[in-house]
């Protein structure tokens, strides 16, 4: 029963961090996903507002989880080697998880199923905050510079960009050049976000052959 307690404590903490995603991604300063209807509700008072009742209570379910793996912990604290009537006390806690578990595992896949991903906001998102400026950096090393000097350098454009209220891949090429000659016309196909992205090859990279290859993995 313990050990059945800790394994559903350790998946909640991942259940609620993917809940917390959700309820992110979905409300109107991310606005990345919409979730179904019928796993929301209306606010009481605001017509348009649309609550994700539903991954907000697996969220919360946490805490219950969490509370009946500690019950049985203190239960046992004190017991020694052999079974004692107060392990009695183990059932309510133990049944209780395992409805809250099977319980919020089908909602979680159902919401999943249902879940409507805004592609175009997406996009948009990803092409601010200046992500590829590292990548200008690795340019700029397979190019000769030192990391360090390339780190200082990118720093500089960016500043630019933030005071002209551009991206980097946004420069002319002559303005590119004018912080380093070693910029080419080739920069523009490295910062491109596919090309950002499919660099990534690592374990737990973002490249689609990463990210496909996991999904297998996961039987998905």
């Amino acid at each position: 029963v313990l050990e059945f307690l800790s394994v559903s404590a350790i998946l909640f903490v991942h259940l609620s961090r993917f809940a917390e995603e959700m309820i992110l991604w979905c409300s109107e300063e991310f606005g990345f996903i919409e979730l179904p209807d019928r796993y929301c509700t209306g606010s009481s008072m605001m017509p348009q507002k649309k609550n994700p009742d539903v991954i907000e209570l697996i969220r919360a379910r946490t805490g219950r989880v969490y509370g009946h793996l500690q019950a049985l912990l203190t239960v046992m604290k004190g017991l020694p080697l052999a079974y004692n009537r107060d392990l009695q006390e183990d059932k309510i806690p133990l049944f209780d998880t395992v409805d809250t578990v099977k319980a919020s595992l089908d909602m979680t896949r159902e919401v999943v199923r249902g879940l409507k991903v805004k592609k175009e906001r997406m996009l948009a998102a990803v092409q601010d905050g200046f992500m590829n400026a590292t990548d200008l950096a690795d340019y700029l090393v397979h190019r000769g510079m030192t990391f360090r000097s390339a780190y200082t350098l990118v720093g500089r454009i960016v500043r630019y960009c933030l005071d002209s209220h551009r991206r980097i891949e946004q420069l002319s090429l002559k303005e590119l050049r004018r912080f380093n000659p070693r910029i080419e016309k080739d920069v523009y196909a490295y910062l491109a976000l596919d090309a950002v992205i499919e660099r990534r090859r690592a374990l737990g990279g973002t490249s689609s052959d990463n990210v496909r290859r996991r999904l297998r993995e996961m039987g998905v």
